[in-house]
């Protein structure tokens, strides 16, 4: 049994002493500072018609951990779903692999250690919610089991879970993060947009805030005349909202025993998979492929010297041109996945061409270029995993020559997927639309590039990359980054100075890497 904790523990620590699970707790931590806004706030997080609720313990319990629940069940699947491939690409898979340790024993602790990691997360932001509540209370007692409770029955089996689904993932479609990234994408809106109808139904709520965001809507509707008790419920990040909120105090809510039993259940059915993947659990087996060997009769060939006139030879020029590099750059990334992947693309192209253009650009435009977040994430963080930065920072001008070719190689990719929007504004002579494309795909090329050279990994960016794509197709104002929404000059701007940043900061990192 001490080993088996032990082997937990040390992982536990390697991933929390990563660089980049110290930014994604950083950001998660401001992030959670806004889960319960501010008095004076021009934004809501849940709000029920015109309708918050008084700042007492309940409210500030409830709500956060619904609020982490969706928020790190979202962003908590890219933050663990890569533990086995970390110890493959180690070499650690192997030695364990020679030991006596049992495929189920190994997978459990990988999803403990998940778990652990996500634990660490719903901590600091079960303090941030302590934090908030003495700031921003409305002069309610406080009440340290209005918060302990919704933590406990609501976040911790999500979380849970979340942590068994990224072992599942990897165990299944270890070498197709793309594929993995799809489905979990898929399956956290059905998630979302899953409406229970009946009391019983909402033990399949995963996400387990369904039953908290009814028991809201009904204390509403008992304060409010017949004739207007009908509520609109949201969710989310809700701006400029100049609407002056009407109060309701909320109580917390009492859980039926079938619910508490089923968030139990949640947690069972993780190690229950678990066991049933152990047997087909790969064991960091390589199976090498050769081509058979041909028999080949040797024979004898007497070389003799010839005289070498130097004058003959033919004269060498240096070619200092880029195309070159941004050509291998470009193939290294059309290259990299299936082809079938490609047929994906295709189908997003022609998308484009045939639907409404507004929908087009909305919505189909912000999926298929997410779709490329396997090429995006390691253009240069592909240098660390093949052990070629320091051959690569060796070459002539690597900052002005390799970086400059690998965001011109990232633009083209994108601007190419692209095109047929791009060709149906300039037919509308849509300058400003076609501008705010262009510089879209710069900014994210720019951001994965910048965050490939800060982390090293290619982790924090797909996490980025998901979360800004997922606040895009529900139509958030504040990350539209290619003018999907917003389409004014001064956004345009703002995206402009934003990339010009990003990427000279890119510059600048890469710069005392090489001069170190």
């Amino acid at each position: 049994m001490k080993p088996f904790l032990n082997v937990i523990l040390l992982d536990y620590i390697i991933r929390i002493r990563s660089y980049s699970f110290l930014i994604i707790l950083y950001i998660t931590t401001a992030i959670s500072y806004t889960f319960v806004p501010e008095p004076n706030a021009n934004y809501s997080t849940i709000r029920i018609g015109e309708h918050v609720g008084y700042y007492n313990s309940a409210w500030f319990g409830y709500v956060t951990a619904i609020m982490t629940s969706i928020f790190l069940s979202l962003l908590g699947f890219y933050l663990v779903n890569n533990s086995i491939k970390k110890d493959l690409n180690t070499k650690v898979g192997q030695i364990i692999a020679s030991t006596k340790i049992k495929n189920f024993t190994y997978l459990l602790s990988k999803t403990l250690s998940n778990f652990l990691v996500l634990l660490t997360i719903v901590f600091i932001i079960f303090v941030m919610s302590l934090v908030l509540f003495f700031l921003y209370n409305d002069g309610f007692d406080f009440e340290l089991a209005q918060f302990i409770y919704p933590y406990i029955i609501i976040t911790i089996p999500s979380v849970f879970f979340i942590a068994v689904l990224g072992v599942v993932f990897e165990v299944l479609l270890g070498k197709y993060s793309i594929i993995q990234n799809i489905m979990f994408f898929f399956m956290f809106s059905f998630l979302l947009l899953y409406s229970p109808q009946k009391e019983i139904e909402y033990a399949y709520d995963l996400l387990g805030s369904k039953i908290v965001i009814h028991q809201m809507e009904e204390t509403v509707r008992s304060i409010l005349p017949v004739e207007k008790a009908d509520t609109d419920m949201t969710i989310g990040y809700v701006l400029a909202n100049t609407i002056q909120a009407k109060k309701f105090k909320f109580n917390g809510v009492e859980f039926s025993l079938v619910f508490m039993s089923s968030r139990l259940l949640w947690m069972i059915l993780g190690i229950l998979l678990i066991i049933i993947l152990s047997p087909i659990f790969h064991r960091f087996t390589v199976r090498e492929y050769s081509l058979p060997k041909k028999r080949t009769k040797s024979r004898h060939i007497e070389h003799t010297p010839k005289e070498i006139i130097l004058s003959t030879l033919p004269i060498p020029h240096t070619k200092l041109s880029m195309l070159p590099l941004i050509k291998t750059e470009i193939l290294l990334l059309i290259r990299k996945g299936s082809l079938w992947l490609w047929l994906i693309n295709g189908t997003g192209i022609v998308l484009l061409t045939t639907l409404n253009i507004k929908t087009a650009h909305q919505f189909i435009l912000p999926i298929l270029w997410f779709l490329q977040v396997h090429r995006l994430s390691d253009i240069t963080s592909k240098e660390i995993q093949n052990h070629t930065f320091y051959f690569i920072s060796s070459s002539f001008r690597p900052l002005q020559r390799v970086l400059t070719s690998q965001i011109i190689a990232g633009c083209c990719l994108m601007l190419f997927l692209a095109a047929p929007l791009l060709f149906r504004y300039a037919i509308e002579m849509s300058v400003l639309e076609i501008l705010s494309i262009a510089l879209g795909a710069f900014l994210i090329v720019s951001i994965a590039i910048f965050l490939g050279i800060i982390t090293k990994g290619k982790k924090l960016f797909e996490v980025f990359f998901f979360f800004v794509t997922y606040a895009n197709i529900n139509v958030i104002p504040v990350v539209d980054y290619f003018g999907g929404t917003i389409k004014n000059t001064s956004h345009t701007l703002i995206i402009m100075c934003m990339t010009i940043i990003i990427c000279s900061l890119s510059f600048l990192k890469r710069k005392l890497e090489i001069n170190r």
